[in-house]
């Protein structure tokens, strides 16, 4: 019998298979199965899924949505062509989570490129000084962030102590990405220096001695090699920070909402489950389709480019 289970690639890809397949249908597609079911139904006086089974979840959504052409020169020029309560936090939501990819990505680069040219007997050590934050709480980070932004926090105290004026750090957009940045720099660092580990430095040679520059030696050469390292560290980036809610409700204190913030609230504060689902899963829909597009545009170029 194990030697017949020995021979069988099927029954050991199988048995390989077996405990990260179960972890993802217990903890993952059996909840969002069920919050697929509750979003279909009503609310109770408490705000718990009751029967019986309805759309009027989704229609609030989309009746929120106003076809409204406005061009203001408040902030700058902007025009806008459609307003909502929820398309405004979907939009918010997505430029902080963009803008703090990208802020991550430009830390993250130099520091995943110093960690892989490190030899080999230091980058162990690179490694678990990039762990150490792991090793503390999420939540107690956060709050150790919270702390150091505060009004009477040591970044005040400092300022006041040379005699500058205390700024109004904390419960600000500029928190709020901060909070984000500092969250997820690990998760964009750890794809990128394993790429930038596997990366041979020759080619950069070669590309001088054809005649290219520096950035040309980059964008054609480095770039596209490394580019599996940089679109994972993005994903593990852009997606938890654009439902982010412990970094918003600590760092924002409220003022500056996104869309996971507003979805725990209405399990929480406005007590209406059947509609938190709804908002749940109309922005898994948007986000799963902008990545599959994505992922398709770049496989695109890459073809084109071989």
């Amino acid at each position: 019998m194990i030697a017949a289970i020995r021979r069988s690639r099927a029954i050991q890809v199988f048995g390989l298979m077996l405990p990260g397949s179960f972890w993802l249908i217990v903890f993952f597609l059996i909840p969002l199965l069920m919050m697929g079911v509750i979003s279909f139904m009503s609310r109770d006086k408490l705000g718990f899924p009751a029967q019986p089974w309805t759309l009027d979840n989704y229609r609030s959504i989309v009746r929120d949505i106003r076809f409204a052409p406005s061009i203001s020169f408040d902030d700058g020029l902007q025009l806008r062509m459609f307003e909502g309560l929820y398309l405004e936090l979907f939009w918010r939501s997505v430029w902080l989570s963009l803008t703090s990819t990208i802020i991550t990505l430009l830390i993250a680069f130099p520091v995943a490129l110093f960690m892989a040219r490190l030899p080999m007997h230091r980058r162990n050590t690179a490694l678990i000084l990039l762990m150490i934050p792991f090793w503390t709480n999420f939540l107690v980070r956060t709050y150790a962030l919270q702390f150091m932004l505060r009004g009477n926090g040591p970044i005040n105290i400092l300022l006041r102590s040379i005699g500058l004026e205390a700024l109004d750090l904390l419960f600000t957009p500029g928190a709020v990405m901060l909070g984000l940045v500092y969250g997820n720099l690990p998760f964009m660092i750890l794809p990128l220096y394993t790429s930038l580990e596997k990366f041979d430095w020759t080619m950069l040679e070669a590309a001088a001695d054809l005649g290219a520059n520096l950035l040309r030696s980059f964008v054609r050469v480095m770039l596209p090699l490394v580019a599996p390292g940089l679109v994972a560290g993005a994903i593990l980036t852009f997606v938890p920070s654009i439902g982010s809610y412990i970094t918003v409700e600590l760092m924002g204190g409220g003022r500056t909402n996104m869309i996971g913030y507003s979805i725990a609230q209405q399990f929480s504060a406005s007590a209406n489950w059947p509609f938190g689902s709804a908002l749940s899963l109309v922005m898994m829909i948007i986000v799963t389709i902008a990545a599959v597009f994505y992922f398709r545009s770049g496989r695109g170029e890459r073809a084109e480019l071989v």
